[in-house]
């Protein structure tokens, strides 16, 4: 079915057709929409590059199409396909592990078409990222660029479906809300209404789920996937799939011009960093990378959860652009060879959080400020990795003048596990929500319960706090935690989180506890993500858990605050403290937990400080 539509401010008309079959190297066909520049009433018979978007969230979308008539109007073929299995396109739906094939075939197809000058362009938020990735992988000979936009896994098992050992559980309500779009549920009045049905709230009191026995029941290809990466806890060629893991074919991965974007509140921020660090020494690209103070794809908006970061904050607010045409700069400069403002675009942009006015806004949210920066490279050359040791009075420092108690001991029930306040989750309602909020109990956030009191007045959660800044300090960069632990059990996790304190105000007479950014380490896997090995109760280990990275200015007057647990619920699946994986075994039981902060183990978070004079 073909149709003419015009978008606003175009200049070419679009035709459009609908679900074209692109056929598969298996023999599936994948239902594809193609729009072309229209001139005299007619789609131009000039060869024209092309921008391919793959994506699971319907090819036909309002937003989709629109996003695909802007670049058509701009004198490119612009394509969306529906990903196997989804929607319109045939096959049966393996979330991440066919998307280079098809990838690949899809610009295989695309550039023996009579209206491709044999350039491809990829682009996509989120899956539509992976899905770039995945392709890329492959090192697709007509692939021309690329523009990940808050997606394309490094590594899934580090960060992205797992973290640290842990499994993120925004995969499940992910997996539950697309069940209800496949087309085996559509299709089926009594599974649609059984799926309907189901409260995740509910289900996720009953972790870990069996087959048959999940609210995924009434679909087998969903349940069957969420089971299995749930269960797959070890690293190993699973994990290693295209797909799932770019680092194991960046060797191979296309060596095109890239932009790598992400937020500090995505999901994928490590992926989305250890991409652009792992590939613009290795490929000739060139590669960029841009990171904004968001959540996952909410760019456009300048808050992050409860935290607003002023009108600069978003994309269009730094650039005097708006989005699309932002990346059609990139487009036209890189596949048209025009000469764009990107020819001035530096290799990395930067968001440093804080620095505003500390107050409420009309919208309540506390204004916590920023500003944009241009560099040459990340991890910033200049930051200097800077120890602040855990001190056994709960303080934070450069000192490594200890006293006082050797150890810190708290008791891991769980059962009752910390709840999750924001961080980098994504599909996660209405389970989870994403972004900066002050660490403090509310009916809003699963898991919470009455009276309400900060995180930090919890007995499992150890606090250490620098004392009032003097003068500001820039944290950029990766992060990394380094603790001295034992247990009393075989097995039993770790988290870390790193906070900006806000000192009493009118607007916050009880402080605000920010959160920036965290991590966990399933103390199981402390020296090897293959070979997991036991604890033995009560012997000493030093484990290391990797935060995602962050970028924030503590202003004079706050402190730096670093909170140390065994749990982040419902965020990340929580250790039942027996070795068992907690995706199969129901068995949960309470551990006495240590860290230990003395001269001969010296506790700390690695800071990169970068100098501010």
């Amino acid at each position: 079915m073909a149709e003419s539509v015009t978008g606003p401010a175009s200049t070419y008309d679009v035709h459009v057709e609908h679900d074209v079959i692109v056929p598969m190297r298996d023999g599936v066909q994948l239902a594809t929409n193609i729009l072309r520049p229209v001139g005299d009433s007619q789609p131009l018979e000039a060869r024209l590059p092309v921008l391919l978007q793959r994506t699971p969230y319907n090819k036909s979308s309002e937003s989709r199409m629109a996003e695909a008539s802007f670049f058509a109007s701009q004198g490119y073929v612009s394509v969306i396909q529906d990903c196997r299995g989804r929607y319109a396109s045939q096959g049966g739906f393996s979330k991440y592990v066919d998307e280079g094939n098809d990838g690949y075939d899809t610009i295989e197809w695309l550039a023996q078409q009579s209206w491709c000058n044999g350039k491809v362009g990829a682009y996509g938020l989120s899956y539509a990222a992976h899905t770039q990735a995945a392709l890329a992988c492959l090192n697709p000979p007509n692939l021309a660029c690329l523009w990940l936009d808050c997606g394309g896994f490094s590594n899934a098992f580090i960060s992205g479906c797992r973290n640290g050992g842990a499994f993120e559980l925004r995969q499940a309500t992910w997996a539950y809300r697309e069940a209800l779009e496949s087309p085996e549920v559509k299709n089926d009045p009594i599974k649609k209404l059984g799926l309907e049905q189901q409260s995740m709230p509910d289900w996720f009191q009953r972790i870990p789920w069996k087959a048959g026995q999940s609210p995924l029941r009434g679909s087998l290809d969903y349940e069957s996937y969420l089971l299995e990466i749930w269960r797959h806890e070890k690293f190993d060629e699973y994990w290693e799939q295209v797909g799932l893991c770019a680092e194991a074919h960046y060797a191979q991965l296309a060596d095109v011009p890239q932009v790598h974007l992400g937020g500090w509140y995505d999901t994928y921020s490590l992926s989305t960093t250890d991409n652009y660090t792992a590939l613009s020494p290795m490929k000739h690209g060139p590669v960029s990378l841009i990171m904004g103070p968001w959540t996952h794809g909410a760019r456009s908006v300048s808050y992050s959860g409860d935290v607003d970061f002023g009108e600069r904050s978003t994309i269009d607010g730094n650039l005097g652009a708006d989005y699309n045409s932002y990346r059609l700069a990139f487009f036209d400069y890189w596949l048209k060879g025009q000469d764009t403002a990107w020819r001035k675009e530096p290799a990395v942009r930067i968001f440093v959080m804080g620095g505003g006015s500390g107050q409420r806004n009309d919208s309540g949210r506390l204004n916590h400020g920023g500003n944009w920066r241009s560099e040459d490279n990340w991890p910033l050359e200049r930051a200097q990795e800077t120890r602040f040791f855990l001190h056994p009075d709960g303080g934070l420092s450069q000192d490594t003048v200890l006293g006082g108690s050797l150890y810190s001991r708290f008791l891991f029930d769980p059962t009752n596990p910390v709840p999750t306040i924001g961080g980098n989750v994504s599909s996660g309602m209405p389970i989870l929500e994403p972004g900066a909020f002050d660490q403090r109990e509310a009916p809003r956030f699963y898991g919470c319960r009455p009276p309400y009191l900060p995180l930090a007045s919890r007995p499992d959660v150890l606090v250490f706090q620098t004392e009032p800044l003097g003068e500001e300090l820039e944290v950029t960069g990766p992060i990394s935690v380094r603790l001295w632990v034992s247990s009393t059990a075989p097995d039993t996790d770790f988290t870390a989180k790193l906070l900006d304190i806000y000192p009493p105000s009118e607007d916050y007479p009880q402080g605000y506890a920010l959160n920036l950014t965290d991590g966990i380490l399933r103390c199981k896997f402390r020296d090897s993500w293959k070979n997991p090995q036991p604890m033995e109760p009560g012997k000493v280990y030093a484990i290391t858990l990797r935060l995602y990275p962050t970028s924030n200015l503590f202003v004079p007057g706050h402190s730096i605050r670093l909170d140390i647990s065994s749990s982040n619920f419902p965020r990340l699946d929580v250790n039942g403290n027996t070795g068992e994986n907690p995706a199969i075994s129901q068995v949960k039981v309470p551990a006495e937990n240590t860290l230990y902060h003395d001269a001969e183990h010296l506790s700390h978070i690695l800071l990169p400080v970068v100098p501010t004079k």
